[in-house]
């Protein structure tokens, strides 16, 4: 009796069906049936060739599906080269807009807005640096032929009788069978003596500032580690009439604030910052908020003007105020603000920068920290981005505040009870900023400055992990770069006005170590000199002279245990990993430009330059801005939309037509270094050193053409 094949009969489909779906919408499905009921049939003829026959049709079924098989994976492999060859076309007409439009970094292109707000920096200063890394490019070249000439004519490291060959034409020296083996065996006999133990010192050097820096970020991120398993985190004092903070009676702890929001020339965001701060939960009478206005537009005066004129009129307590004469930057805007007559009535003051929207109960959870605790100075706030998954650079961007807040910040709160003021999304206690000498104008980092000298005299700061303002993050190359810039030249500022006032302090010497050796020296200054110095220059120069060389567990290890380390904070950023290290070491060389500007008191030091606003809102401001219903007031005519709406459009396209991208001539000088090092690198078979070279270049060359951020077609 022949065997019973009823449950085969029972599927949808018969035999084992095999799906293959291609991502390419422009492919169908196809479905490769395995075995059906009559390959399974027994006939009465011979079982030899009964069995001959089955096998041969088993054979061609499985010989087709396989060829069916392959057949889609090459169709796959197929549009993954056109998509790879689509993105080199794409790039390469990219690089071909950069090149034809011709707008370098040495041009200014927004002279109408950084007029106002930064000083003219001397162009000789400014060429200086570019010079040197142009030097060592056109040498690098030329050592790169002269090797590949020397290689083809057998003298190189690797070849046999090397060492007997120049020893003996160094004893004899008419023995040489050519000008060039004269040459070259003199260049050999130079590295040898003099420029090899000279790199390779200063490889040393960097190495030990490398592991030393590399240290101090191991013990951050086990503090932080401890933290999270011990779930430590500041605790605001509270009684019991402190409990009930959704109601406005005397008898909560709400005293007086003072908020502020310094502006300049952003009109992008003023109306986001200004209802978030109208809208705060604190009763109307126990804060006021300043708006700081250091606009030289008229019409972003105007529009300032009249928002704040509107919240007026729906009862906040709201003032706006604008500087004629505009000095100081920031530091002489808060400083300004804080010599009003009725400063004297509030106890705190509070700080938003204009692209930063506090959530409602930001004060009912900052302030109450102060409470029964008169050391505390200083309650900081961590931030959040609306927009950190807007491109590349703002998911890079995100990684490093991340660890920041969360690591650097955080540690340094629960343990020594310093950190750097943000500069905003804090509250200050005003009688420590007076007692510190309050706002000065003598750096581009005011807010360092204030927290450095408030902790001289013994105040104490908290930080708040867990209290999230919102802000935007630059989106554009160009305005991340003038921002690392000031960030990085104004500590350098301080450390050079502070370090008198911190060995006179009457603090003690731990505090006076971490202060100078690690607040100031390590993480500032030694950071970004061995990044730049070890990574960029020492590196490839060891390509030329390879008896200086760098160990592969300085080159590839232990920055990809560090990259890992800073990536932890921001877990959905792990598979940005590898760009995260290239793009570090790219930056490199912005901030130790900006590091030696301001360590030496160059141009460039002073430059301030207010950092690019898109005016991206978060989801609940535009949740809020549907559900709100306009109020209709008396004397107020209601906007026509349909004209504001062609208005805004205006001034979008206007704005558009002035934005473009540039070339960073900098970042393509060491591009075509490192790739030129690359290339030497092949000579010396050096595997690790030669892919970490290659695509450091192209790191460098892709953020040279601009092509990582904002992309203005």
């Amino acid at each position: 009796m022949a065997p019973s094949f009823d449950w085969w009969a029972k599927q949808s489909h018969r035999g084992t069906p095999v799906v293959v779906k291609m991502e390419n919408p422009n492919w169908s499905m196809v479905e490769l049936e395995g075995p059906s009921e009559e390959d399974f049939l027994i006939t009465t003829e011979s079982p030899g060739s009964g069995r001959a026959r089955d096998k041969g049709h088993r054979d061609g079924k499985n010989a087709k599906q396989l060829t069916w098989v392959l057949l889609l994976k090459a169709h796959r492999a197929a549009g993954c080269l056109t998509s790879i060859a689509a993105a080199m076309f794409s790039l390469a007409a990219a690089i071909r807009r950069r090149v034809s439009s011709g707008q370098t970094d040495s041009e200014d292109a927004d002279n109408d807005q950084v007029a106002g707000c930064r000083e003219k920096e001397n162009p000789t200063v400014k060429t200086r640096f570019y010079f040197c890394i142009r030097m060592f490019l056109w040498l690098s070249v030329f050592l790169l032929g002269f090797e590949v000439v020397a290689f083809y004519k057998g003298w190189h490291l690797g070849a046999p009788h090397f060492e007997f060959q120049l020893q003996s034409l160094w004893a004899t020296p008419l023995g040489f069978k050519g000008m060039f083996d004269w040459i070259y065996s003199r260049w050999v006999w130079v590295r040898v003596e003099y420029l090899g133990p000279l790199l390779q010192f200063l490889a040393n050097a960097c190495t030990v500032l490398f592991l030393i820096q590399s240290l101090d970020r191991l013990i951050l991120c086990l503090g932080c580690l401890w933290i999270r398993l011990k779930k430590i985190k500041p605790v605001a004092k509270q009684d019991e009439s402190d409990k009930d903070l959704e109601s406005g009676e005397n008898n909560g702890y709400f005293p007086m604030v003072l908020i502020q929001i310094p502006m300049c020339n952003e009109k992008e965001v003023y109306q986001q910052s200004i209802a978030a701060v109208c809208n705060l939960d604190w009763p109307k009478s126990k804060f006021l908020i300043q708006i700081l206005d250091d606009s030289d537009d008229p019409t972003t005066q105007l529009l300032i003007k009249e928002e704040v004129h509107k919240w007026q009129q729906e009862g906040a307590h709201i003032a706006y105020r604008h500087r004629v004469i505009r000095d100081g930057y920031k530091a002489g805007n808060l400083k300004s603000a804080m010599n009003c007559s009725y400063v004297k009535d509030y106890e705190f003051v509070a700080i938003f920068d204009a692209d930063f929207q506090p959530n409602p109960d930001f004060l009912k959870r900052t302030v109450p920290h102060f409470k029964d605790n008169e050391e505390v100075g200083l309650v900081q706030a961590r931030w959040s981005f609306v927009n950190k998954d807007e491109n590349l650079l703002t998911r890079l961007q995100n990684v490093n505040l991340a660890f920041h807040f969360e690591v650097e910040q955080q540690v340094n709160g629960l343990f020594i009870n310093f950190f750097g003021f943000n500069g905003t999304a804090g509250v200050w206690r005003i009688k420590a900023l007076e007692d510190a000498g309050g706002w000065l104008e003598r750096t581009t980092v005011e807010d360092m400055d204030i927290a450095v000298r408030a902790h001289l005299k013994g105040w104490k700061f908290v930080f708040l992990n867990d209290v999230e303002c919102q802000c935007e993050l630059p989106e554009s190359y160009e305005a991340y770069r003038k921002q690392q810039h000031r960030w990085h030249s104004g500590p350098m500022q301080l450390f050079r006005l502070c370090l008198p006032d911190i060995i006179r302090a009457e603090i003690s010497f731990g505090k006076k170590f971490n202060l100078i050796f690690l607040f100031f020296l390590l993480r500032k200054l030694i950071l970004p000199f061995y990044s730049f110095t070890l990574f960029c220059i020492i590196l490839p120069m060891t390509m030329f002279i390879p008896e200086a060389e760098l160990p592969s567990w300085v080159v590839c290890y232990i920055p990809a245990t560090m990259s890992f380390l800073n990536i932890l904070p921001a877990p959905k950023s792990f598979p940005f990993i590898v760009p995260y290290l290239l793009f570090e070491n790219t930056m490199s060389v912005t901030k130790f430009n900006a590091m030696i500007s301001g360590l030496f008191q160059l141009g460039s030091a002073y430059e301030w330059v207010v950092t690019k606003k898109s005016g991206r809102s978060s989801e609940g401001d535009l949740v809020s801005l549907v559900e709100k219903e306009p109020k209709h007031q008396r004397g107020v005519s209601v906007p026509n939309l349909k004209e504001m709406e062609e208005e805004i459009l205006q001034q979008e396209q206007k704005a558009s037509r002035k934005k473009h991208n540039r070339i960073y001539t900098k970042e393509l000088a060491l591009a075509f270094l490192l790739l030129t090092a690359s290339a030497r690198s092949l000579l010396s078979a050096q595997g690790i050193h030669f892919y970490f070279l290659l695509f450091q270049g192209i790191s460098f060359l892709l953020v040279g053409f601009d092509l990582i951020g904002e992309q203005v077609e």
